[in-house]
């Protein structure tokens, strides 16, 4: 574990930076690319540590993966992992991973870190079983998952109480080795990457809004461009929005509708931003966003808006610190179930750097001053809370010191010297 120790510089600045290819696309295309039989190109992979938990994965599977050539026999030539696949700190390696395993003939054991162990699994159970497809956790719901060995998957219709990006995929992908349609509903607000690349190569379509319906068999070799990371992004956004005469353009950004909701969120609290769409990659749009600076003011965040900015909630509590008035989280109580109670996480965070935040069971209420004072930072082990205080210790009073920073590289290896070059 490293100590980094961050003070400024603070001010205004004008920068234009690309960031890394965007980590929720990077884990389908390998695994699109991985279960289509022939040879598939993804360039702009992203960097961090759980993408690369998603290509070992495949390739104890049997599939090649050199630089952006993905080379697979196809799922039905996968060979049996000869011990447990180890998923690292990604929940979305073990559960996109579930999913494809759970309706196929291979067996396997999904393990990962202590902090993903201790993530709930159970959401996963009832939907891949619905196809027959075989999963089983913990006697507490957790990892080590046991999955695969299905004979006779089958077609079935669910919905899911959440939305959640991860479990759809899951029972998308299983749903490809059933032997009839799928169909799958939940609340809106998911980001849908999964159902556009399924709808492009002809093997689903939409039957409502928030309902998708899978036809089953085998997915094309392809070839998949990633586009940036609007979550990476956000880091670079937040720097931008709470100091007032800063400017900050990110290039070629996934502009999926369901990644925006941080950018909505910046919006509403008063900075300036400008997305424009340049093109689109795998039915997603894709384009350059600017964020301006200026002097911000607290919002309630709930609804869709947390679904489309579930990741980025415990930078709205930075933000919210150095606006104006109260921000508040709601219906947010899935932040309990990511790499550290997200929740207590961020309370903990603003607390240490001297800021006002109450605590409730699905979410938070930052008081914003304006300012930050500093202090130490304990990430549990989580990158979005390292990030988080670094964006902070951008505009703080006095240093902030983040334990265990390199916990960062999970998502984004240069994170720390990207951040500093806003102002070089």
């Amino acid at each position: 574990m490293t100590d980094l120790s961050l003070a400024g510089p603070g001010g205004p600045f004008e920068a234009t930076i690309s960031v890394p290819g965007d980590k929720s696309l990077s884990h389908r295309a390998l695994i699109f690319a991985a279960v289509a039989k022939g040879d598939s190109l993804v360039t702009g992979l992203g960097p961090g540590k759980d993408v690369r938990s998603t290509m070992a994965a495949l390739e104890s599977l049997g599939v090649e993966i050199s630089g952006d050539q993905v080379r697979s026999p196809g799922i039905g030539g996968w060979t049996p992992p000869k011990e447990p696949i180890d998923c690292g700190n990604s929940g979305t390696t073990m559960r996109l991973l579930a999913g494809v395993l759970a309706t196929s003939h291979v067996n396997a054991i999904l393990t990962g870190d202590e902090s993903l162990e201790r993530r709930p699994m159970t959401r996963l159970i009832e939907p891949l079983r619905a196809l027959g497809g075989i999963i089983d956790t913990t006697d507490t719901g957790t990892a080590p998952l046991t999955v695969g060995g299905s004979t006779h998957p089958w077609g079935a219709s669910v919905t899911i109480p959440i939305a959640s990006a991860q479990v759809r995929t899951a029972f998308e992908l299983a749903a490809l080795g059933a032997n009839g349609p799928s169909t799958i509903d939940s609340p809106p607000g998911f980001r849908d990457h999964t159902e556009r690349w399924l709808e492009a190569v002809g093997r689903g379509s939409w039957s409502s809004p928030t309902a998708f319906t899978i036809d089953p068999g085998p997915l094309p070799a392809a070839r998949y461009e990633i586009p940036g990371d609007p979550s990476s992004a956000a880091y670079l956004w937040a720097c931008a929005a709470i100091e007032p005469g800063a400017r900050v353009t990110t290039p070629s950004i996934s502009l999926n509708p369901g990644r925006l909701g941080f950018l909505e969120i910046l919006d509403e609290m008063g900075a300036r931003i400008e997305a424009i769409v340049t093109g689109a990659t795998g039915g997603d749009p894709v384009g350059d966003v600017t964020v301006e600076g200026a002097s911000l003011r607290g919002i309630t965040v709930d609804g869709g808006l947390v679904a489309a900015a579930l990741d980025e909630l415990p930078l709205v509590a930075v933000v919210g610190a150095y606006a104006e008035g109260i921000t508040s989280v709601r219906e947010a109580a899935e932040l309990r179930a990511k790499e550290s109670d997200r929740i207590d996480s961020v309370v903990e965070m603003i607390r240490a750097l001297g800021g006002g935040i109450e605590p409730h069971p699905d979410g938070f209420d930052v008081v914003g001053t304006g300012f930050l004072e500093g202090g130490t930072v304990d990430t549990f082990s989580d990158h979005r809370i390292a990030m988080a205080a670094a964006v902070a210790a951008t505009k703080s009073q006095g240093t902030v010191v983040i334990h265990d920073a390199d916990v960062a590289s999970v998502s984004w290896p240069t994170f720390y010297r990207t951040l500093k070059s806003l102002w070089s």
